[in-house]
C-alpha cells in the first residue's frame, strides 16, 4: 500500500516541478535586463552582441529557448554558465555540499531544540519555565534572520572571538584528519544557530500548544489514572499525536530554510549555493538561477512527501490511499 502510494506521490513530482521550472523560466526571460549586456558590458559593438546572442541561443524566440531547455532538462543538461564557462551541473555540485551541510544541521537542530524546549514549556504550563521559555521563542520568531546573522557576527566572532568571522575552514584549507572536522565544525556553529534559530521558536511554540491540548484529553487522564508514569505518559502517548502538526511545519519549512540560507551564506560568507544564487542574480546567468530554481523545487516537493510518510509513523491510524 505505501509503495503504491509513495509512486503516485512520485508520479505527482514530475508535473509540480515542470510548473516550477516554467514559471521560473518566463519570469527570468521577461524581467528587465540584458544578460548579454551583463556578461560583454555595455560599451561592446552591435555586432559582438549579436554574436553572444546567437553564442548563448538568445537570439530565438521565448518558445524556441523554452524548448531548447526543457529538451535539455529531460536528458540531464541544466545547460552552461554564461559567467564561468562550466556545465552548471558541475556549478551546483561545487556548492551544493556546502549549503546541504548548512540546512541539514539547522533542520536536525531546530527540530530536537524546539521538541525539546516545546516539552519543557508544556510540562509546566503556566509556570516560569513555561513563561521564560515563550517569550524567548517569540522574540526569535519575531526578529529578522539577517538581524539576527549580523548582531552573532558582531558580538560573538569580532568582539568576543569565540567562532570565526567567515568561510567553511580556516585560511588556506581545514587541515587533514579530524582536526579538519573540527575546523568545519566551529566555522558551521554560528551559522547553523542562526539560519535553526526561527526554526526553533516555530517548533517550540507548536509543540508546546500540541502538548497542552493533549494532556488535557480523556485518553491522557485515563492512562494517567492506570498509574503509568508521568514520563511514560507524556513521553509516548501525548507527545507522539502533538507531534502530527509539527512534522507539518518541518517538512513545511524546508524552502523557508533554504531561503534564509542564502543570507547566512553571504553574512557569514559560506561557500554554498545562497552565495552562488546571489551572484548568479546580479549576473543575470540564467543557466545558473535555473538549475538552483529546479534544485529547491525538487528538494521541497520530496520534503513535502517525507513528512505525509512521517504521518503514518507517529499515527498508525492513518491508511495511505
Amino acid at each position: 500500500m505505501i509503495g503504491r502510494y509513495v509512486g503516485r506521490r512520485l508520479l505527482q513530482v514530475l508535473p509540480t516541478v515542470a510548473g516550477i521550472l516554467l514559471i521560473g523560466f518566463l519570469l527570468l526571460h521577461l524581467a528587465p535586463g540584458d544578460p548579454v549586456l551583463a556578461l560583454a558590458g555595455e560599451h561592446g559593438d552591435a555586432a559582438y552582441y549579436a554574436f553572444m546572442r546567437e553564442k548563448f541561443g538568445l537570439d530565438r524566440s521565448l518558445p524556441q529557448q523554452l524548448a531548447t531547455y526543457v529538451g535539455n532538462v529531460l536528458r540531464g543538461d541544466l545547460g552552461v554558465s554564461y559567467i564561468q564557462g562550466r556545465p552548471v551541473v558541475d556549478v551546483i555540485a561545487e556548492r551544493l555540499g556546502a549549503t546541504l551541510l548548512l540546512t541539514a544541521s539547522a533542520l536536525v537542530l531546530s527540530s530536537a531544540a524546539g521538541i525539546l524546549l516545546g516539552l519543557l514549556a508544556a510540562s509546566r504550563s503556566g509556570g516560569p519555565r513555561d513563561v521564560t521559555v515563550s517569550a524567548g521563542a517569540l522574540g526569535l520568531y519575531a526578529a529578522p534572520v539577517f538581524w539576527i546573522a549580523q548582531l552573532a557576527l558582531l558580538t560573538l566572532s569580532l568582539r568576543i572571538g569565540l567562532f570565526p568571522v567567515q568561510g567553511m575552514t580556516r585560511p588556506g584549507g581545514a587541515p587533514a584528519g579530524l582536526a579538519g572536522v573540527l575546523d568545519v565544525a566551529r566555522h558551521l556553529t554560528l551559522p547553523v544557530l542562526v539560519l535553526a534559530s526561527q526554526e526553533i521558536a516555530a517548533v517550540t511554540r507548536l509543540t508546546r500548544i500540541g502538548l497542552i491540548e493533549e494532556l488535557a484529553s480523556d485518553h491522557i487522564r485515563t492512562a494517567r489514572a492506570k498509574g503509568l508514569a508521568e514520563r511514560f505518559v507524556v513521553g509516548t502517548h501525548a507527545l507522539r499525536r502533538a507531534l502530527l502538526p509539527v512534522v507539518t511545519v518541518i517538512g513545511g519549512r524546508v524552502g523557508h530554510l533554504l531561503s534564509g540560507a542564502v543570507v547566512v551564506e553571504v553574512v557569514f560568507g559560506w561557500p554554498g549555493l545562497g552565495r552562488l544564487l546571489l551572484s548568479a542574480m546580479q549576473t543575470r546567468d540564467s543557466p545558473v538561477l535555473l538549475g538552483i530554481f529546479l534544485l529547491v523545487a525538487f528538494s521541497v516537493v520530496i520534503a513535502n512527501l517525507l513528512t505525509d510518510l512521517a504521518y503514518g509513523w507517529l499515527d498508525p491510524r492513518i491508511a495511505y490511499r
